[in-house]
């Protein structure tokens, strides 16, 4: 559920955690990799155009909904659903996606083998729209974003409960780098948005590295 106020951005220094290896390869095209690299944020509406909720209610209406959730006697997922949907009908608006112009762009140029590719594509298509993504991505931290690109890519096949073991792997993984920690200083603490990642080129993050952080973790394991 999203209403007017809901707001998604996906931080940079780490990775979509929550479950965001799992929702984000099944929206449309290539646009959970999209967001998932660049954190461009979308917001009330558009979080529901984009597919991630599955209705939208207006801020104002929630505390109606919750009263009607409550007033439900022994609900069934239908008789839930039905509600929602009652209320996401009644907020229904004929606002277009706010990336509803650049979808082609970004099912062709992030329809890549990798986070190099992605960027090679944005520097020869050239547009405005891709020179921005462009110079946003080179602002980001390497190895988060090869971290993304691989979570996606093993996420596409994994059901809820796999994807949440493999995002706890790399929670732990990243713990115990460099740029979690530095972009939360960036960002958070200093504020200068400048952050000094390690290493700081793509070329750097190796595939060894990658592989550690999502290899198993023993009887450190989550557990479901």
């Amino acid at each position: 559920l999203s209403t007017s106020s809901t707001k998604i951005y996906l931080y940079a220094g780490l990775f979509p955690d929550v479950g965001g290896g799992f929702f984000l390869p099944r929206l449309q095209g290539k646009l959970g990799l999209y967001l998932a690299l660049t954190g461009f944020r979308i917001k009330g509406r558009d979080v529901h155009q984009a597919g991630i909720a599955t209705h939208f209610v207006m801020s104002e209406k929630i505390p109606d909904l919750e009263r009607d959730l409550v007033s439900l006697k022994s609900p069934s997922k239908e008789d839930v659903a039905d509600l929602l949907n009652s209320y996401h009908f009644k907020c229904k608006s004929d606002d277009k996606f706010v990336l509803a112009e650049h979808m082609d762009k970004i099912n062709r140029l992030f329809k890549t083998n990798s986070v190099e590719e992605i960027l090679q594509n944005l520097k020869r298509d050239a547009s405005p729209f891709a020179l921005q993504h462009l110079e946003t991505l080179k602002k980001m931290s390497p190895t988060s974003m090869k971290i993304t690109f691989q979570q996606l890519e093993e996420g596409a096949t994994k059901n809820l409960s796999e994807v949440l073991v493999m995002e706890y792997r790399l929670s732990q993984a990243c713990m115990k780098g460099h740029d979690f920690y530095e972009g939360v200083r960036a960002v958070l603490i200093d504020k200068d948005q400048s952050p000094k990642w390690k290493p700081a080129t793509l070329e750097e993050v190796t595939e060894e590295y990658l592989k550690s952080c999502f290899k198993p973790l023993g009887n450190k394991e989550l557990k479901l």
